[in-house]
């Protein structure tokens, strides 16, 4: 435990909580949250988590975007619908990135557990992009994948971490139902 995965764990922790509280201020939060996990990762070699974080650090940016103009009049971000099209292309490019991120990093680097890294590094872009188009499904995803990431963190022994992906299942799931009540409020 050291004093980057603190801080890491806290600003990580509030960025969710915003996020499932559908607020605009989570995606700067959650950018900071992963300028400190890329830090955190390449220590530990955990590569493919540590390249995710640059490319959550992008999919941030587009997800802000989205957000501003996915609000409604009176301010509310609306959730979406995602289509059983969407969800089986989604996992399907999730499936495809986790055998090449995987494949890469167990030939080319000194990863530890660089297939499980790739599957939930993968995994991960497509539950942060079904969270930046808006879908409530996105937080069903991330619970499956947060619950897989207590234990490698676990076994790193990033025991905080650990911890706040336990956390961030509880988040998930109250995310999940605020977003499905959103939904079930909203306009069709």
């Amino acid at each position: 435990m050291s004093v980057l995965e603190i801080i890491a764990v806290i600003i990580s922790f509030l960025g969710i909580w915003l996020t499932a509280r559908r607020k605009l201020l989570c995606w700067p939060v959650n950018l900071l949250a992963c300028a400190l996990y890329f830090k955190l990762f390449l220590d530990v070699r955990l590569y493919a988590d540590m390249v995710l974080q640059a490319l959550f650090g992008l999919a941030i940016l587009y997800g802000w975007l989205a957000w501003i103009r996915g609000k409604a009049d009176v301010g509310e971000i609306i959730v979406r619908p995602l289509s059983s099209l969407q969800a089986g292309a989604g996992l399907g490019a999730g499936a495809l990135g986790a055998i090449a991120i995987g494949w890469i990093t167990s030939r080319y680097t000194d990863a530890v557990l660089p297939w499980m890294d790739a599957a939930l590094s993968s995994f991960s872009l497509i539950a942060q992009y079904w969270t930046a188009r808006r879908h409530a499904a996105s937080w069903l995803l991330w619970i499956a994948l947060d619950t897989l990431y207590v234990g490698m963190f676990v076994y790193k022994a990033l025991w905080l971490t650990a911890g706040l992906y336990a956390a961030m299942i509880v988040l998930a799931l109250f995310g999940y139902r605020r977003w499905l009540n959103a939904r079930q409020a909203s306009p069709a």
